[in-house]
């Protein structure tokens, strides 16, 4: 399966500036529930912001990083995937890379945004048909 047929359907994905301030894109992942936005510039994604950027910011610069850009405190050059990159191979690079975020970048643009989270449930659901499967042809042989 491949990272475009899981994101047939979704919704449009929630993004956030490089000029937004740090208070209020941690606002909206604490609103949304969500582990990381990813951070646009002149329509092109240019960074990810996580939970992970606010804990090392806050250790490093105190709460006055609340005030600073996002484009400061993002994690960059983001890495991407294309709509064609197996989940096997999206989830290889997630955990070489120790990353739980993967914006879908297709012709420059990014079209979608995956969690680790959406790849692993995938994969259970994928082993659980399987194994649905094989019980089947057991009882029936």
């Amino acid at each position: 399966m491949t990272i475009g047929r899981l994101i047939e359907g979704r919704d449009a994905v929630l993004t956030c500036d490089v000029s937004t301030s740090v208070r209020e894109a941690a606002g909206m992942l604490a609103e949304r529930r969500i582990g990381a936005l990813p951070v646009m510039e002149n329509g092109k994604i240019a960074g990810i912001f996580s939970e992970r950027d606010v804990i090392y910011r806050l250790h490093e610069f105190g709460p006055d990083m609340l005030t600073k850009p996002v484009g400061e405190v993002m994690t960059t050059p983001p890495v991407t995937v294309d709509p064609a990159t197996s989940v096997m191979a999206a989830l290889s690079l997630m955990t070489r890379r120790r990353i739980r975020h993967l914006p879908v970048v297709e012709n420059g643009r990014m079209i979608a945004f995956v969690s680790i989270g959406d790849l692993v449930k995938h994969r259970i659901d994928k082993i659980e048909t399987e194994a649905a499967a094989m019980r089947d042809y057991i009882q029936t042989a």
